[in-house]
């Protein structure tokens, strides 16, 4: 069996996913030939050798269907034996699509490897894909279906999570993001995005509030209590979780993840690939796993797939020195901390999700690489990356700098 290393990896900035933000014009295709150009580019990569490009895109349709890493490729100039496919695991498709990878090269049968995935959620609404899950009368009752931010407040509410309490940490994200671009930390990752006429469509994460401040979250309205109430929601989450009286909406626009567009590629190979390339490996892949969770509140899958990929890898929480869990919402966030009783310090230490947005089915893989690189500034040894994920699940994924 191959160890399963990572080489390099590339993102764009992530823009604003409504029709006046700055990577508009910019389709998921053209955002993925962004990655995978960049990622030959710099690693000076024969793409005969790439034998596989696995993306996350979480609204396959439309301009994001059909099969969007192998046209991506082409229109990147990668060479014609560079085949290509994308998945859909809601959320945590981004690093699913690097789970996969790094599966093929542990099973020996492909050397390199391309991870990551697109999305242009200001092109492509988030939910055009439409789906049997919230769609379809008879799955959703089975599923006792509510919306996620309704899920979210319903970890609150189990948890006494106060409102303060995911404003306090919609701060730390903005500033931590802030503070990471002011220190450089993501230059060496992240790669502009070109318009046709040769322009720089955007350099930088385009949704952080440098200045964010408690005062100006404390006036935004609860997002889903109306919907809550209105609709039912807020009663078939308490049938399903009897013990709550009833559902703190405590979540906003301003403490849940950001609508952006953005794209991720990330080069994962075998040992002799490398080699036989003149690279050097970044990384080493230990573990990684998927989970079911409870599908009402569907939240809370992250720490069960951590604890699983932490158990394969003979670790446990506290030999990570670095976790990244996707800010789908403050409370997602909140509960990993506490359910592995980790040091919130160790969390998300450059910003996340809220502060820089969540380009659905990118962003597992930015995570990833996010780790990696603050591994290598640190100069620290292990991470964990993770993410909630739609109708109860959880993705997590252990790597071990080189």
């Amino acid at each position: 069996m191959n160890s399963p290393l990572i080489y390099d990896h590339v993102r764009t900035p992530r823009g604003r996913g409504k029709p006046d933000g700055s990577l508009h014009e910019a389709t998921a295709v053209h955002l993925g030939a962004t990655v995978l150009a960049a990622l030959r580019d710099r690693n000076n990569l024969d793409t005969r050798q790439v034998e596989d490009i696995i993306f996350g895109v979480v609204a396959p349709v439309g301009e994001q269907g059909q099969c969007l890493p192998r046209v991506a490729a082409l229109q990147a100039g990668y060479a014609q034996e560079a085949s290509g496919v994308q998945i859909n695991r809601f959320c945590g498709s981004g690093l699913e699509a690097c789970n996969m990878a790094a599966s093929k090269v542990h099973a020996g049968v492909e050397g390199f490897v391309i991870a990551g995935g697109a999305e242009s959620m200001s092109r492509v609404p988030i939910l055009s894909d439409g789906g049997a899950w919230s769609v379809d009368p008879v799955s959703a009752f089975t599923s006792n279906f509510i919306p996620q931010g309704i899920s979210a407040d319903l970890v609150a509410s189990i948890w006494n999570y106060t409102r303060d309490d995911v404003d306090a940490f919609a701060i730390r994200s903005h500033h931590l993001a802030a503070r990471a671009w002011a220190e450089g930390r993501f230059d060496r990752s992240v790669v502009p995005v070109m318009g046709i006429l040769g322009e720089i469509l955007l350099a930088r994460d385009e949704a952080i509030r440098a200045n964010c401040k408690l005062e100006d979250l404390s006036g935004l309205k609860p997002s889903f209590a109306e919907l809550g109430r209105k609709a039912g929601f807020d009663a078939l989450a308490i049938q399903r979780y009897p013990e709550v009286e009833s559902i703190r909406h405590v979540h906003h626009a301003g403490n849940s993840s950001g609508i952006v567009d953005g794209a991720c590629a990330v080069l994962i190979g075998s040992a002799a690939a490398g080699e036989a390339a003149g690279l050097k490996p970044r990384a080493r892949i230990r573990a990684f796993a998927e989970i079911g969770s409870e599908p009402t509140i569907m939240l809370t899958g992250p720490s069960l797939a951590a604890e699983k990929a932490l158990k394969r890898a003979g670790m446990t929480a506290s030999d990570i020195d670095l976790f990244e869990i996707n800010e789908a919402f403050a409370a997602v966030a909140l509960r990993f901390i506490d359910a592995l009783a980790i040091d919130p310090d160790k969390v998300n230490v450059n910003g996340g999700a809220i502060a820089m947005g969540h380009p659905l089915g990118a962003t597992g893989a930015m995570i990833l690489g996010i780790a990696l690189d603050e591994l290598e500034r640190t100069g620290k040894s292990t991470a964990l990356a993770t993410l909630c994920i739609g109708a109860g699940m959880g993705v997590a994924t252990i790597i071990e700098r080189i």
